[in-house]
């Protein structure tokens, strides 16, 4: 059986190389071996195909025979890794606490345990007759964060 460790240890010097880092990787029954990659640059399908290639080259058929599917995250999955918070910043995000609150803004900071989102809010402000849009910030834990997406916009 083909363990993740081996995996691992086969795309470490690849993942330096080109400035990557595993979103997931998960060794199935059968061998079936999923392995998510991305970058701060972002990856294409001939970055796929490259450590594809890197983890074919190094494993034998012969003795084992696998599946492999290499694929970049998909805008539309949650952000899973400290690394993916690290590259979205500036981005609008959703973010879904434990608790089931949800908030909306954009990511602005990412801390050793925590991040930063930024909205705005309408607040009634002293001496003001109306609310008035005020912007905020507030500082989330990643172990109250459930899911956090990016809020795709095509404007």
């Amino acid at each position: 059986m083909i363990t993740k460790d081996q995996v691992q240890e086969l795309i470490k010097e690849k993942l330096a190389e080109d400035n990557c880092f595993v979103v997931e990787l998960e060794v199935r029954a059968g061998n079936n071996i999923l392995l998510e990659i991305d970058s701060h640059k972002g990856i294409t399908v001939e970055d796929c195909v490259n450590f594809s290639k890197t983890i074919e080259h190094n494993l034998d058929r012969e003795n084992e025979d696998f599946e492999l599917n290499v694929s970049s995250p998909g805008l539309d999955k949650p952000l899973r890794v400290k690394e993916q918070y690290v590259k979205n910043i500036g981005r609008n995000v959703t973010v879904v606490l434990t608790d089931g609150e949800m908030l909306k803004g954009e990511l602005k900071e990412v801390g050793a345990d925590n991040i930063t989102i930024e909205f705005s809010q309408k607040e009634k402000v002293e001496g003001k007759k109306k609310k008035l849009t005020v912007l905020k910030q507030e500082i989330i834990k990643m172990n109250t964060i459930k899911e956090t997406k990016i809020l795709i916009s095509f404007k």
